[in-house]
């Protein structure tokens, strides 16, 4: 524990370093393109293997360029609309998922606490909970609920979604609805792009974790 909170206090340019490198880097290469309905040359012609999307695929939330609807296994090829909709759904709440991952890394690798909870390891560590009071080891068993209960809850309940992962049950609005197609496509494409990206980063966080040289890339190792 006193060798983490050594690498907090030593590397705190670092730290900002990296977390405004990742939101930069997010911001410019996730930024939704203008849609085309136009087919690129990754299809048929080059690779026969590969199929070309519908125009409807084409121009889905999220179709941008260079690749447009990029698809190269083919695996809604001959789903309906109901199917592609569904899968469209899980991805946005597993980006959803990846973007709340990210951001509660950086904060804990920071050296953010809780009251009462500043000995906590993070990273894979905080699963283990070592010598640490039975009080914060029950936060482990409190946070398994609490995603369960958002898996349960968070959730289409009066079929009002105006797209997949609208879970606003007409309870919920903040002026959405007065806003242009347009403006909710464009907001939709940046929530699903940054949740892409969330999904590649916290992945490789794990990974070089796990092989203990996120030092090497400028985040601490736990």
């Amino acid at each position: 524990t006193h060798h983490s909170y050594t690498i907090y206090t030593n590397t705190p340019t670092i730290m900002k370093s990296a977390i405004l490198a990742t939101l930069i880097g997010s911001a410019a290469a996730f930024a939704p393109s203008a849609q085309t309905g136009t087919t690129t040359n990754l299809n048929s012609n080059t690779r026969p293997d590969l199929w070309t999307p519908t125009t409807s695929y084409q121009n889905e939330v999220g179709a941008i360029a260079p690749l447009g609807f990029f698809d190269p296994l083919g695996l809604v090829k001959d789903e309906s609309q109901e199917k592609f909709d569904h899968l469209r759904e899980v991805e946005i709440r597993h980006g959803r998922c990846a973007m709340l991952a990210v951001t509660g890394w950086l904060t804990t690798a920071a050296g953010v606490r809780l009251p009462g909870m500043e000995a906590a390891p993070f990273g894979f560590k905080a699963l283990l909970m070592e010598g640490l009071p039975s009080e914060v080891r029950g936060t482990i068993p409190l946070t398994l609920m609490t995603v369960f209960c958002l898996t349960v809850f968070m959730q289409d309940s009066t079929g009002e979604n105006a797209f997949p992962g609208d879970y606003r049950n007409g309870l919920i609005d903040f002026g959405w609805d007065k806003q242009t197609t347009e403006w909710q496509n464009r907001k939709r494409a940046i929530e699903l792009n940054n949740g892409r990206a969330a999904q590649m980063g916290i992945l490789g966080i794990m990974i070089h974790e796990q092989l203990g040289n996120l030092n090497d890339i400028g985040l601490p190792q736990p």
